[in-house]
């Protein structure tokens, strides 16, 4: 008896540590609209390298002076650094022009579907499978 539990409890275990990064992805659109694309451009000024995505934090001015700080999602770290990413790709201060996809909820400063473009023209960040050296 005992040993049956045990092995039920095992399994039980491994099937919630399977599933749970599973479940916790999201689906675009889910989150993002297809209807409210967007491009600003606009200085970095912070960079989270975290799982299950990374994101850029980009402060733009706006035509009446104020300042919005918008948080543009990227994809995941590994997945990143395969296609020759590093924490150093993009820098804080560098100026970037970004095109995406605004959140469903009007007043979230979330960017998904994004293409981060450097002040050089160097696309660096992109919705595709994009790599850095290209």
């Amino acid at each position: 008896m005992f040993r049956r539990l045990s092995i039920l409890s095992l399994a039980g275990v491994a099937w919630l540590l399977v599933s749970a990064p599973m479940a916790a992805h999201h689906s675009i659109s889910a989150e993002f609209d297809e209807n409210r694309p967007v491009e600003f451009t606009g200085k970095i000024v912070r960079i989270e390298w975290l799982n299950p995505h990374i994101y850029t934090h980009v402060e733009v001015e706006e035509d009446d002076g104020n300042v919005v700080e918008y948080r543009v999602e990227g994809g995941p770290p590994n997945s990143l650094y395969r296609r020759g990413w590093r924490k150093d790709t993009l820098k804080i201060g560098d100026v970037v022009t970004v095109t995406g996809l605004r959140a469903k909820i009007k007043e979230s400063k979330n960017i998904g579907q994004a293409t981060i473009l450097t002040s050089d023209g160097k696309e660096v960040f992109g919705r595709g499978n994009n790599r850095v050296d290209q």
